[in-house]
């Protein structure tokens, strides 16, 4: 969570892009019980040379979903011909109730002929099949993210997140002290990068809603700021370095606006600042109270946020044109850090009713709420962009990582990563 008292300033900054070998290795904690059992044969050709075992790639991704049971390929059938010669029966009796099968073939160098079906075993039909011409070698994990998509979207019913990012702060040691870097990476761990490094916190980074800037807190120099910077481009504006506190920043749907708390006149409050002209307006004003950690509703009316009003933690909610306030938790002695699902229905958040602070949520229509989680510091949750599954950090014998679960709370992970500890995760909308 984007606890205000546990911010921490040092000084000195450095801005650096660095490419990391190290990936976060996903482990399912608990899956659901009866996942969709799937065959995926090696993706082959008569000259196959791929960079990149395309098979392997779908198959983590699928299985790291926990929605389904990738076959050991070893025990499937040898030979995969093209419909209506597919041998169904002989497919089916290997206890696969989907196949993948594809073909790689090189076009040149460094460019890629990559073939796919989709094939349902029980009703014996083909799903889909795609041919993509030309796929340069340094893009072939991401038309295996793609392929996985489509796996995922025409066997579940949802759109698949697969192809798109994370964002996450690191904390690494080295000769020269603590730093904290600000890294992007795959859904899937790879291709992590550092876009931000800084021996001051660097806290809650927020993408925009077209996955091009990521908004965040950094204490370089001593202060805080919120900085937005083009995570592509790697330039950067200070958005806002009020005198006090700058926090927790949110962009509003369409982009235009960032929800920020500031402390100019004393207390922490919430404000809406235009993302082009930096006007500001002030959305709550209460002294002496805590009001932070603003989201937006989809359709931009409302904010909820976190305060301390009724002298305990808790979420409210505020419409933006009339400022009007109600509280919107009454579970538990302590609710916080608003994530409100894509599709306007849920509000996941950090729960604590004494038995550790975990992550929940709760059905905004009849205000039943649901624990997920079972760690006792669970916080940040964020929302995948199809609404399926919360990011979010937690510690697991003093290490600080990343950990996902779904929203019904069927499914968990850990993403674990060699370094110091990661925390403050934001999923990226679809890059599309």
């Amino acid at each position: 969570m984007k606890a205000l008292s546990r911010i921490v300033a040092t000084l000195l900054l450095c801005l650096v892009w660095l490419d990391s070998p190290a990936v976060m290795e996903i482990e399912i904690t608990e899956g659901v019980e009866g996942a969709l059992p799937i065959a995926i044969t090696a993706f082959a050709g008569d000259k196959y040379a791929g960079p990149q075992k395309l098979e392997n790639i779908i198959s983590n991704d699928l299985h790291s979903s926990g929605l389904f049971d990738v076959l050991d390929r070893n025990l499937l059938p040898r030979t995969v011909a093209g419909s209506p010669g597919l041998d169904y029966r002989a497919w089916r009796n290997s206890g696969a109730e989907s196949l993948l099968a594809g073909r790689v073939s090189r076009v040149s160098e460094d460019e890629y002929r990559i073939e796919f079906r989709l094939y349902d075993l029980v009703r014996q039909k083909k799903l889909s099949g795609h041919a993509i011409s030309s796929v340069n070698r340094k893009d072939v994990r991401k038309v295996a993210h793609k392929i996985s998509d489509m796996v995922f979207e025409e066997l579940i019913g949802v759109r698949g997140t697969f192809s798109t990012r994370i964002a996450y702060v690191e904390t690494v040691q080295d000769s020269a002290g603590t730093k904290y870097e600000l890294r992007i990476a795959d859904m899937d761990g790879f291709n992590s990068r550092t876009i931000f490094s800084s021996a001051g916190q660097l806290m809650s980074p927020s993408w925009s809603p077209d996955g091009m800037r990521l908004a965040y807190v950094s204490f370089e120099g001593g202060n805080s700021a919120i900085y937005v910077q083009d995570v592509t481009r790697g330039t950067r504006i200070r958005a806002s370095a009020q005198s006090g506190m700058n926090s927790a920043p949110a962009w509003s749907p369409d982009g235009r606006y960032l929800a920020l708390t500031l402390s100019i006149h004393g207390s922490p409050d919430i404000y809406i600042m235009d993302a082009q002209t930096g006007h500001l307006k002030r959305i709550t004003d209460n002294e002496k109270i805590i009001d932070t950690e603003a989201c937006w509703t989809p359709d931009s009316k409302a904010l909820l946020f976190t305060s301390d009003r009724q002298g305990e933690t808790q979420i409210y909610r505020v419409l933006v044109r009339e400022r009007r306030v109600e509280r919107v938790t009454r579970e538990g002695r302590y609710n916080a850090a608003p994530e409100i699902s894509p599709d306007g229905r849920h509000l996941a958040m950090v729960h604590n009713n004494g038995s550790g602070f975990r992550i929940a949520v709760m059905d905004l229509r009849s205000g039943k709420l649901r624990v997920l989680t079972e760690g006792n510091m669970d916080e940040g949750p964020s929302y995948a962009p199809n609404g399926k599954i919360i990011l979010y950090a937690t510690s697991v014998q003093g290490r600080n990582m990343l950990a996902a679960v779904s929203s019904n709370g069927r499914v968990n992970r850990r993403l674990h990563r060699a370094g110091e500890g990661v925390r403050a995760p934001a999923w990226s909308p679809f890059n599309d």
